[in-house]
């Protein structure tokens, strides 16, 4: 019988500071803790990532019918459905609860890093940023298709964002076709909010784009670009294991039973 392969443990230090990265890089309007759980709340962005609650030590998990009535409470306040965001960081321990109580699970993500001293820029094309968030925001929607409606909260996010953030856009013959944000924080640069127009796919658009976006982050000082990505999404995990990319860890999101899975 062949022996039972070993669970690797997660690397915490590592984890935590891209965790930490990805806060900094689309921060949620409000931030309070319960312990050692961030709770992140934004009224005018309807994003899990941005509505949701970080456990950050496995440790951490005292009183756990308690506290998540009162966090609650706080959701309801924002009209959030109540939902938690479980990282290696969670811990067994948080999950087994959520088990037990018949929460679902869903939205698994990966967490994926790229050296960029090794990557292959050779064939990136040079590309200033847009420095016009208004336009930008406009692009953006555009590109996904998203409800008009979204400009707001979307505007005051990527406004609210405090490392260098380099707003990308392909157009072809005035239409933008791609768009993406590269956040650029210290040694890392994470790369957000990725897409290309559902008519324009598999035409290299992404790739496009994401390669000038590591070639300014690159030269910016950027040692490692990171992502989060949907582990269900082959297109796209296709093009950035492509491009280098590995997965570091993986995330996804538990919310109580008979809530709607959403955002």
């Amino acid at each position: 019988m062949a022996a039972k392969r070993k669970e690797r443990k997660p690397d915490f230090a590592t984890v935590r500071r891209f965790e930490a990265a990805g806060f900094r890089a689309w921060p949620a309007a409000s931030v309070q803790y319960d312990g050692t759980w961030a709770i992140r709340l934004t009224a005018g962005h309807s994003a899990k990532r941005l509505n949701s609650v970080n456990p950050l030590d496995p440790a951490d998990v005292g009183d756990i019918e308690g506290r998540i009535a009162r966090i609650e409470c706080r959701f309801t306040a924002y009209g959030r459905p109540l939902t938690f965001r479980l990282s290696p960081l969670s811990g067994k321990k948080l999950s087994a609860h959520f088990d037990r109580e018949g929460w679902s699970h869903f939205s698994e993500s990966l967490v994926m890093r790229l050296d960029l001293d090794r990557a292959d820029l050779s064939g990136a094309i040079d590309q200033i940023p847009l420095k016009d968030i208004n336009r930008f925001v406009a692009a953006a929607l555009a590109v996904r298709g998203a409800d008009p409606s979204s400009r707001p909260g979307l505007s005051e996010v990527i406004s609210s964002i405090q490392p260098d953030a380099g707003l990308f856009v392909h157009q072809i013959n005035h239409h933008s076709v791609a768009s993406a944000i590269c956040v650029h924080d210290s040694e890392l640069a994470g790369l957000f909010e990725i897409a290309t127009d559902a008519g324009e796919r598999r035409k290299g658009h992404a790739r496009r784009l994401v390669l000038s976006a590591l070639k300014w982050a690159r030269q910016h000082g950027a040692g490692q670009a990171w992502l989060q990505v949907e582990a269900d999404n082959e297109a796209a995990l296709a093009l950035y294991r492509s491009l280098g990319f590995r997965e570091i860890y993986r995330y996804h999101y538990r919310q109580p039973e008979g809530v709607e899975p959403r955002g």
